[in-house]
């Protein structure tokens, strides 16, 4: 179960809208246990792990065992079920992690096996695969993506100069950890501000990762992203989504549009978009993890509506000083912790990175 985990982990980030699933086949010979496949949910979802290993072991499934760390699915969608490849190729046990949330599946994968004469067993890894799935479960429960706030503060707590001046705050090493997180989500998200401010790229610049760049989305309710920014020359290549008021300016999201971006239309108020109109959009479109790396009004404004499921920290040791931005918007850094928890830290070069989850 462990590699197929592992095995899973390779779909984060381009296995959306379906989970990044692994499953391993293992049968027993004259000298024990033999893994004779292995498979892991391909780019945009399909094929399925279960149809890649099977299809990988041929004749070796029959009679042997299936390590998965999500429920088979039972449905029939874009391709027939898994359940039935799993019954086709004859195995005679499924290790099954978790049970799939998806109403469509919901237990009825595992039923079906049972059903036909099929070992069943759920529940081993069920944790780790709570973690990997996050963002299915999230979305199929609450109609929103998994949101990983992603922060990088100073040691007294601040991410930028006075007068709203961008600073480097964190080292290499942090900046490459940055990257492998984009590579792991669907989609990155920040503000309009931080998008004027820097002009960012927002994309996987790892060494041959580059199409592993998640979507990315601004939140500009007033559409006043350039069209000469790094983000709309980039469209076309990586998908840039921006999210704006309703009444905002039809031309200026024509000529957006005739750059290859997508503008989403999306309920605000008082200048401000509807956060969780906005993430239910993004999970209409098949986005399970999002990552927020905007600025410190975007931040806020993601922890006072309580949607923010995972915090990754990243503390630096210079100061910048009382008159620095703060992290949070109107807000200090400990209300992190009035729904999320501790789960570990560990340093990243001279930078250390602290995690937290919901509680």
């Amino acid at each position: 179960m462990a590699l197929a985990h592992a095995l899973g982990r390779r779909g984060l980030g381009n296995a959306w809208p379906n989970p990044a699933v692994g499953a391993v086949i293992v049968r027993d010979d004259t000298e024990g246990p033999v893994i004779v496949s292995r498979g892991w949910t391909q780019p945009g979802g399909r094929p399925h792990a279960e149809i890649g290993a099977i299809a990988r072991a041929g004749d070796a499934a029959r009679g042997a065992v299936m390590y998965v760390t999500l429920e088979p699915c039972s449905h029939r969608g874009r391709t027939p079920p898994c359940a039935d490849a799993i019954l086709d190729a004859g195995l005679a046990r499924v290790v099954s992690a978790l049970e799939d949330p998806n109403p469509e599946v919901a237990g009825r994968g595992h039923a079906r096996l049972r059903a036909a004469g099929v070992a069943v067993d759920i529940g081993l890894g069920a944790e780790e695969a709570r973690r990997a799935h996050a963002g299915h479960i999230r979305r199929m429960r609450d109609h929103r993506p998994h949101v990983l706030l992603k922060l990088a503060v100073s040691a007294d707590g601040k991410v930028g100069l006075a007068g709203r001046r961008p600073a480097a705050i964190t080292g290499e090493q942090v900046r490459a950890r940055v990257h492998l997180m984009r590579a792991t989500n669907d989609a990155i998200l920040i503000g309009v501000g931080t998008a004027l401010a820097d002009d960012p790229q927002l994309t996987c610049r790892l060494p041959g990762m580059s199409d592993r760049s998640p979507v990315r989305v601004v939140l500009d309710p007033a559409l006043r992203l350039p069209l000469a920014s790094a983000l709309v020359k980039s469209a076309r290549a990586t998908p840039l989504w921006v999210a704006a008021a309703p009444e905002a300016s039809s031309e200026s999201a024509g000529a957006l549009e005739g750059e290859g971006v997508d503008v989403l239309r999306v309920p605000a108020g008082a200048g401000k978009l509807d956060l969780t109109a906005v993430l239910t959009l993004l999970a209409d479109r098949g986005i399970t993890r999002l990552m927020v790396e905007g600025g410190p009004t975007v931040a806020a404004s993601f922890v006072a509506a309580d949607l923010v499921d995972e915090v990754a920290l990243f503390r630096a040791p210079k100061h910048i000083g009382a008159d620095g931005i703060d992290a949070l918007e109107g807000m200090p850094i400990a209300a992190l912790m009035r729904k999320l928890k501790p789960v570990g830290s560990e340093p990243v070069g001279e930078d250390s990175v602290e995690f937290f989850e919901r509680a």
